[in-house]
């Protein structure tokens, strides 16, 4: 099974529509090679913990775009959640994904409406009704419930859903044609991360920042990743914060994620691995990271691309293929064969991995690290590994506290 995908980054709106033809997702069959080192790629930086090492002229892979298939008359449009679409994460490649689904099919670019406030999301899905739209995207748990409703009150729309599990008791199963739910196994990515975290420790201190421990995939990721790190060895210290309950600062506020980094980094100076998992405030753990000079783990993208500023200190990332996975839900539809319910991505569909080693591949990331990852994937994908144990402390429908 291949565990890597490779996103090409993008800073805006306008670079988005203007890399459509070469930015489509792709695969790699060999984890963590995408190019040769060169250029003074892998040189460590005297910076801070000195972890952190030279990008050099490494780049990411830029995959092959999606080919047009005839025309479709599909009137897409996407509501995010409460951010900004160029937020190198969650917002922007379930956007892209919307982008490329809508090039495959031959359909007109959909339409985003970028949430600002997370009373408006029944208003923004209205409004794309209103307009006639007949394929809504919408991106973010949060948004479960105002979809639910629109699916419900809309039968002649088809809504997809990114992260809106169907079935959890605020998204009753709906039982309805019209709504896909796509879902992905966080747990799982994060326990790859947690494998990669452990075994490049020096200190046996790591740790993992989330938006906010009432949201599900963000628990996910993180008690996969404290699982994945036990895995390797269980006297490892792991440590589970969360920014905030208001989900804008949670997720879209850089500038306190960099604060709450700086500050946790100062009470626990022996912490020498840090995975985000909170969207564009996690860009600001990003650049604390980086300052700190320790080793950092993405999250949901290739992040390594996605926040380049920050690459030199970037490991790798804990994935879930958001572009594939829309893209796919655009096609299906498009084909005539539209999908309903959830719609479940993992590592038996090569839903979730972890992205490039880049300029760590070889030196910090040995083989026998990669073997690990690698023999935890096809574990993972045939059902004999549980990235939920040992702890049991994935999501169960109750605010995560941390550690």
């Amino acid at each position: 099974m291949r565990m890597q995908r490779r996103y090409a980054g993008i800073g805006t709106l306008l670079a988005i529509t203007m890399l459509i033809t070469a930015c489509t997702p792709g695969s790699s069959g060999t984890p963590g090679g995408s190019a040769a080192a060169s250029g003074g790629a892998g040189t460590p930086i005297d910076t801070g913990a000195g972890l952190c090492r030279e990008v050099g002229d490494l780049t990411g892979v830029q995959p092959t775009p999606p080919a047009a298939s005839g025309t479709s008359d599909a009137k897409i449009g996407v509501v995010t959640d409460v951010g900004t679409l160029d937020d190198k994460n969650f917002n922007e490649y379930s956007y892209l994904g919307a982008t490329q689904g809508a090039t495959a099919i031959g359909a007109a670019d959909p339409r985003a409406i970028v949430t600002q406030n997370s009373a408006d999301y029944a208003k923004n899905i209205q409004t794309l009704i209103d307009d006639d739209f007949n394929l809504i995207v919408t991106v973010g748990f949060a948004l479960g419930a105002a979809t639910l409703k629109a699916a419900k009150d809309n039968p002649d729309v088809h809504f997809l859903g990114v992260d809106q599990f169907q079935g959890d008791g605020s998204t009753p199963g709906a039982g309805l044609d019209n709504y896909e739910s796509v879902i992905f196994n966080e747990a799982q990515a994060g326990y790859l991360a947690g494998i990669v975290a452990a075994s490049i420790t020096q200190s046996k201190h790591i740790a993992a920042i989330g938006g906010s421990g009432t949201i599900p995939p963000v628990v996910n990721y993180m008690r996969g990743y404290e699982n994945g790190a036990h895995s390797v060895d269980p006297d490892v210290t792991v440590d589970l914060k969360f920014v905030s309950n208001d989900l804008t600062v949670a997720f879209n506020d850089p500038t306190t994620g960099k604060s709450f980094a700086d500050q946790f980094l100062e009470q626990n100076d022996d912490v020498d691995v840090m995975f985000q998992v909170a969207g564009k405030t996690g860009n600001g753990i990003l650049q604390s990271v980086e300052e700190a000079g320790i080793y950092g783990i993405g999250v949901d993208v290739d992040q390594w691309q996605s926040t380049h500023d920050q690459a030199e200190c970037i490991v790798t990332s804990a994935e879930k293929h958001l572009t594939t996975a829309v893209q796919e839900g655009i096609i299906a539809f498009a084909g005539g064969s539209p999908r309903s319910e959830n719609v479940f991505y993992g590592a038996d569909n090569d839903g979730i991995g972890v992205g490039p080693y880049y300029q760590f591949d070889g030196t910090v990331i040995t083989d026998a690290i990669k073997t690990a990852v690698q023999d935890a994937f096809d574990g993972m994908a045939s059902g004999d590994v549980d990235p939920c144990k040992p702890s049991g402390l994935c999501y169960a429908g109750k605010e995560d506290k941390g550690t």
